[in-house]
């Protein structure tokens, strides 16, 4: 394995009136990958990113960017880091060109850049490039913190919660975009509450609550380890509960009891699907239809926090 972007090594925040915001975090970014960090809100998401962008001091702990140590070195590790906040905070006289042309010279780049017109064009900015950002809509300004992100061509790129609360076309352009910046080479950092975003677009998984790191795992492998399988039987006849004789298998009723729903591990060797078959037609407990799904990321989500994001 080639050395991360970005390595976290015992980065902990604790404030002076005793409050600990993050335990103890270890993660190692890979170069180009998409990462995911999902918890309920307060689970230390927004403080773990606010330390590695350098807005909030770690009580404890090691942060090296690209190559660069974030507290000894912070203007290159800083250099290489594009942060998209939650918060609209962009109510300036100024024109998107301008403010965007800005973000980059702050970094010591040049302000004339066909790159700029690129990410403008993007984001569907180009066309209002000469607005002042105070006359934008709230999805626009939404871009306009996007483009500032992205000006000064940064190797990763944190979007704190980006999606939240946008229009549907924005969600689409931004996921077109980080798809176009992971083909670059850019590594990608995204906390988000649309689950099902995270499913379909991180390469890995974290999870946090309460300001601890519960678990890392590649998707597909969290997928596998902590994904269930369920089986919906409709039933012919209600049944007024579970029959004792039917103990055996993790059984609930659903739908007044028209429904037997079970839960099996898909990855055992016994399922006990066909015993439990054999077991209602025992007991003459017949059904018209049944149904097999497999969880989702949000389902396996719940059971680790306790709530849906």
């Amino acid at each position: 394995m080639t050395d991360p972007i970005l390595s976290i090594a015992g980065v902990s925040k604790t404030y002076k009136d005793g409050t600990v915001a993050l335990k103890p975090v270890d993660l190692d970014i890979r170069r180009g990958e998409i990462f995911a960090l999902l918890g309920p809100n307060g689970a230390g998401k927004t403080t773990l990113i606010s330390i590695v962008c350098g807005i909030v001091t770690p009580s404890a702990g090691t942060i090296t960017v690209a190559g660069h140590d974030a507290l000894a070195d912070y203007k290159s590790a800083r250099r290489a880091i594009g942060l998209v906040p939650q918060e609209l905070a962009t109510d300036a006289f100024e024109s998107v060109l301008a403010t965007v042309k800005f973000s980059r010279r702050l970094f010591g780049r040049s302000g004339h850049s066909d790159y700029i017109e690129q990410v403008l064009r993007d984001l569907s900015l180009w066309d209002k490039r000469d607005t002042p950002i105070k006359d934008l809509s709230g999805g626009m300004k939404r871009r306009v913190l996007i483009a500032k992100a992205l000006a000064h061509e940064p190797d990763i790129l944190f979007l704190d919660e980006p999606t939240a609360g946008v229009d549907v076309n924005l969600r689409r352009d931004m996921w077109k975009l980080v798809h176009r910046l992971r083909e670059n080479g850019a590594t990608i950092i995204l906390t988000t509450h649309y689950i099902e975003e995270a499913e379909e677009m991180a390469d890995r998984i974290g999870v946090i609550r309460g300001g601890e790191l519960l678990l890392v795992e590649d998707k597909a492998a969290l997928m596998k380890k902590l994904g269930k399988r369920e089986m919906k039987l409709t039933l012919i006849e209600p049944l007024a509960a579970v029959p004792d004789t039917l103990s055996d298998w993790d059984l609930t009723l659903e739908d007044e009891g028209r429904t037997l729903r079970y839960v099996f591990d898909a990855q055992a060797e016994d399922t006990g699907i066909p015993a439990l078959l054999r077991r209602l037609e025992a007991e003459n407990i017949q059904f018209r239809d049944l149904e097999s799904s497999r969880s989702t990321l949000e389902d396996i989500f719940v059971d680790l926090v306790g709530e849906k994001a």
